[in-house]
């Protein structure tokens, strides 16, 4: 059986880039494994998860929440250093 780490490490993103799927989304973190899972083996989904962190950000600077705006976008700079959308 297969445990959600080994599920992350599958899906070619990192646990930061699963989360921020499941935060924008607002759907549970396996279902944010899957759906990120698919979605990077696109270049438009590439583009979707791209978008998916920036609307993150934008929504955490919204409410002010600086820590988290600070975190996504490390987590951004990352998805952009790995993966082909830019």
């Amino acid at each position: 059986m297969l445990s959600i780490q080994d599920c992350i490490e599958l899906s070619d993103l990192s646990e930061e880039e699963i989360l921020a799927i499941a935060e924008h989304e607002h759907i549970p973190e396996m279902v944010a494994i899957e759906l990120g899972s698919y979605l990077v083996h696109t270049a438009e989904g590439e583009k979707r998860i791209k978008a998916m962190i920036v609307d993150d950000i934008d929504a955490a600077r919204a409410r002010g929440d600086l820590k988290r705006v600070a975190s996504l976008k490390l987590v951004l700079r990352h998805y952009l250093e790995h993966h082909v959308c830019k």
